[in-house]
């Protein structure tokens, strides 16, 4: 059996491979999706004070130290049992949907859009943000950066200190509140991001809805998946993406359950294979049931789209405007078109923006009420925001005195794993037949673009741990002969 590994995949957060099997036919029999990493923050955070956690779970990823930032933080103040000043919250919605601009604009310009601006056949040395910038033009490039500028400055504008590892979130509020000058800056900022928001979902339209070969490998098979959806929505269940229930949808669009964060352990549990250190979460009340998709399945997604798909709609008018044009255009909820992330990725963009623009007007925001003192004993508390990557839960427990005697995230990408799988494997099987001799390359990618489309960050998502670390160390001759191979298990 021929065996394909792609190792490392590329542009993403972490390291991960593929490892396709092909049979005597030349297709493929079977596809593996590996993350050979771990991380191990929740041992790191036992025996720490738990208001230490929100500066130390940051470290898990540069690309997710806000989403981290803010579940941890939510989780600590229910350990507290205290409730923050309705000012750090507006506060703190705010800094997060900067955050949710910065990061979508990294993903669909540095890591999405070069398989479809430049395409997923291009030469490997042209697929990346120069590759995009030399198709779209030196301004449209410079307008790429100078936007993901703007919104990394507010968010160290807010914070008082670091956008990529901040230290801004306590118990019970924030650290720094703002003035009124900062608040200008800050309008001014967001309305630049906003109409950039909406140049990003005008080129999307042009280049790739404009491309009827684009629009059919979105909507085809190839990457069609059918499991259920998962999104944080608001009372009226619209998208948000810092306060609400979790909600999730089947894979008709009907819900099956509407959970606060401190009962996610009665709806979420977590599934383990030998051959990975990431989990593989569930619902819980229907059973782990391998990788199956369709009705009755217990697999989830937590994606953009997910988010979409769980919600009724979008809380702000110019992101409702494109909710529904997104669902006219293919054939209504739920979706279930993988690649179809990438334009739901842009419409959550404009939303933030959008959310910007309303928290910024409100007066609120300069209050100099934004932090509450605990002064109850710390116990137990759950944090739950939506990452860009997925539905993002804190969950710790302390002793009397605030040390943290257990801790469990559940992680955006962890969501995601077993939904990643199955749509490597599916894309694999349907890219990949009659293969005599070597593998094209251009294939390969456009196997990688299943799990591309996820936006997965494998570092913030690795925490399983079957025993001991496996290793392998090769020892080479001087002409690239291996002498030696040593191996742990």
């Amino acid at each position: 059996m021929k065996h394909i590994t792609i190792d490392p995949i590329t542009r993403l957060e972490g390291h991960g491979k593929i490892n396709i099997f092909l049979n005597d036919e030349g297709n493929v029999e079977n596809c593996y999706f590996q993350i050979p990493e771990l991380r191990g923050f929740e041992k790191f955070c036992v025996g720490r004070p738990v208001e230490e956690v929100p500066r130390i779970t940051i470290r898990l990823c540069g690309v997710c130290p806000a989403a981290h930032h803010m579940a941890a933080t939510k989780a600590v103040d229910k350990v507290y049992h205290i409730d923050p000043p309705s000012a750090a919250k507006k506060l703190r919605e705010l800094f997060y949907s900067i955050y949710y601009v910065y990061d979508h604009t990294l993903h669909f310009y540095y890591l999405g859009a070069p398989d479809f601006v430049v395409g997923p056949d291009a030469d490997p040395s042209k697929r990346n943000i120069l590759g995009v910038i030399e198709k779209v033009g030196l301004e449209i490039g410079s307008k790429v950066i100078e936007h993901r500028k703007y919104a990394q400055d507010m968010q160290i504008l807010m914070t008082g200190g670091r956008s990529t590892h901040p230290v801004w979130g306590l118990p019970g509020g924030v650290s720094k509140g703002l003035t009124e000058e900062d608040r200008k800056e800050i309008r001014e900022k967001g309305e630049k991001c906003l109409e950039f928001a909406k140049f990003s979902l005008k080129l999307f339209e042009d280049v790739v809805l404009g491309n009827k070969s684009y629009v059919d490998l979105i909507m085809g098979d190839t990457y069609r998946l059918e499991v259920g959806d998962m999104g944080l929505v608001d009372e009226n269940n619209k998208v948000n993406f810092y306060e609400g229930k979790v909600r999730v949808t089947d894979v008709e669009g009907k819900e099956i359950c509407k959970y606060s964060p401190e009962e996610y352990t009665e709806y979420v549990a977590e599934h383990v294979l030998p051959y990975s250190y990431l989990k593989y979460p569930f619902l819980k009340k229907l059973g782990w049931q391998g990788f199956k998709e369709g009705p009755g399945t217990s697999l989830y997604r937590a994606i953009p789209l997910s988010r979409l798909n769980a919600a009724d709609g979008m809380a702000t008018p110019l992101a409702q405007e494109q909710y529904e044009k997104f669902y006219d255009t293919v054939g209504g909820k739920p979706c279930h078109a993988t690649l179809a992330i990438h334009w739901a990725r842009l419409i959550e963009m404009l939303y933030a923006a959008e959310r910007w623009m309303e928290i910024v007007e409100d007066d609120e925001i300069t209050s100099p009420e934004y932090r509450k003192i605990p002064d109850k004993t710390p116990t137990e508390g759950v944090g739950i925001v939506e990452a860009p990557r997925g539905t993002l839960t804190h969950h710790y427990k302390t002793d009397s005195d605030g040390i943290v005697t257990e801790a469990n995230l559940i992680v955006g990408t962890t969501n995601n794993n077993a939904p990643i799988s199955m749509s490597l494997k599916k894309a694999a099987q349907s890219l990949i037949k009659d293969i005599k001799g070597d593998v094209d390359q251009a294939l390969l990618n456009m196997v990688e673009m299943a799990f591309r489309a996820y936006d997965p960050c494998f570092s913030c998502a690795t925490h399983s741990l079957p025993g001991k670390m496996p290793m392998e160390v090769n020892v080479f001759d001087s002409s690239g002969g291996m002498v030696k191979q040593v191996r742990r298990v």
